[in-house]
């Protein structure tokens, strides 16, 4: 196995438990990106971010008073409280399945033979769940960047930050900033919109809430280049469709990466091992996960690049890789996986967007609106909120469902089902849900 992640290490002990001789590589430490660098030291620090908006919203007059401030130190202190022990419980976990365990990069010298560590090791099947990396920019001073990681990991906020890239990364650590007393925030985005691949219509309450927060979102801006003056960091861009012309400066203290990131496969050599790869750079896989050109060859994760970027997607491609090496294999089933960005609100999807729906020829009945009346958000004076569901017309079946809205992320689990199990409306509709949470809201906003 090669990489320490959810998906590595779900297949490596599922066959260590079958008696097989199992070996699992890492240059990095033990835990993969959403225990260490990903996902859960990230809500850690949005958590308090939350909090602290909660409490404002609701000060003066509703029912609160005071000005809570986060302490950026204070609160990475607590955050490595939940990311330290990760590695070494990983590796105790491994090492008490009988798992061999490489604290070393590893690369392909044969078809079924890598080099890990100074020694050349062979293997009957070799999974690769090497994650994702930030995608290189091609751009003058790239490395004056900083990744999400080190993000992740500064020890003081920068007065000024600027983010490249409109996506999810930059969405969320912007409110992060913003709210945690960044002077100035700036979003730079190639493209007409932030969020791109969420449904238009809902994206637009997280950008006006986003704009509301102080945060500047710049659209069809190409960026040029990074010139470094001392600690000072400017970002030279142009608008996207006008090269060569006047070009904007923007300062900064900080300049984050958050332009996309790439399945991590530069480094294994993959050409020694036969393994071969689409037009796009994405590994040629076949539905159960394996290479099309080494049989001997499996991936999972973000480094497969099958199913969309996320961490339950790492668990399904884990168990897909253990069927096919244990038992009769099933491909991986993406259909209903969530996706959440978490701002204020919430944004959430499920499903087709309408016009992915449009696009494929359903008859699309539609119920969407501003939500900001809804009980949840007006009792947390969250001016920005928005709905909207697809279904099947006709059959009522639900084929998407998209949330600027309060606990989104919990709600959208209940369409989520829907569409991956194929419920209809009428099925949500008489469902019992507790009262009032958000989750009853979901009766108020099927078509």
């Amino acid at each position: 196995m090669i990489g320490t992640g959810l998906a590595g290490q779900d297949v490596a002990l599922a066959c260590a438990e079958a008696g097989w001789s199992v070996g699992i590589a890492d240059e990095r430490p033990f835990g993969g990106t959403c225990p260490l660098r990903g996902c859960d030291p990230k809500k850690v620090l949005v958590h308090a971010a939350h909090a602290a908006d909660q409490v404002r919203r609701l000060a003066g007059g509703h029912g609160l008073s005071g000005d809570p401030q986060i302490d950026w130190g204070e609160l990475m202190a607590f955050k490595r409280t939940f990311t330290a022990p990760i590695p070494g419980g990983v590796e105790e976990k491994l090492d008490e399945a009988g798992v061999d365990c490489y604290h070393s990069a590893a690369r392909f010298t044969g078809e079924r033979t890598l080099a890990v560590g100074g020694e050349t090791v062979e293997a009957e099947h070799v999974l690769i769940a090497t994650g994702a990396t930030p995608m290189e920019l091609g751009i003058e001073g790239e490395e004056h960047l900083t990744r999400s990681d080190e993000f992740l990991e500064m020890d003081a906020l920068p007065e000024r930050l600027v983010f490249i890239g409109g996506g999810y990364i930059s969405m969320e650590f912007a409110h992060l900033a913003a709210r945690a007393g960044a002077g100035a925030v700036t979003m730079l985005e190639m493209t007409e919109r932030v969020l791109q691949g969420f449904e238009p219509d809902v994206v637009e309450a997280v950008v006006a809430a986003t704009g509301a927060l102080g945060v500047q979102i710049e659209t069809e801006r190409r960026v040029r280049a990074i010139e470094k003056d001392g600690d000072t960091l400017t970002v030279v861009a142009e608008r996207e469709g006008e090269e060569n012309g006047d070009r904007e400066r923007y300062p900064a203290d900080a300049v984050v990466h958050g332009a996309g990131r790439v399945p991590h496969l530069d480094a294994l050599d993959l050409e020694a091992a036969g393994v071969e790869r689409n037009d796009d750079g994405t590994l040629a896989l076949s539905e159960h996960l394996r290479s099309t050109s080494n049989p001997a060859v499996y991936a999972a994760g973000d480094a497969a690049q099958q199913g969309p970027p996320l961490t339950p997607v790492a668990h399904l491609d884990g168990r897909a890789v253990e069927k096919a090496l244990l038992a009769d294999g099933e491909p991986p089933n993406y259909a209903g996986t969530p996706s959440v960005v978490f701002t204020t609100p919430r944004l959430a999807s499920v499903g087709l967007t309408e016009a992915e729906a449009r696009d494929s020829g359903f008859d699309v009945a539609v119920e969407s609106g501003d939500a900001s009346g809804f009980f949840h958000p007006r009792h947390r004076r969250q001016e920005h909120a928005f709905y909207k569901v697809l279904a099947e017309a006709g059959s009522g079946r639900v084929l998407g469902a998209h949330l600027a809205y309060p606990h989104a992320e919990e709600v959208i689990n209940v369409f989520a089902l829907a569409v991956r199990e194929g419920l209809r409306v009428n099925d949500l509709k008489a469902g019992v849900y507790t009262y009032p949470s958000a989750a009853s809201d979901v009766q108020y906003m099927l078509p």
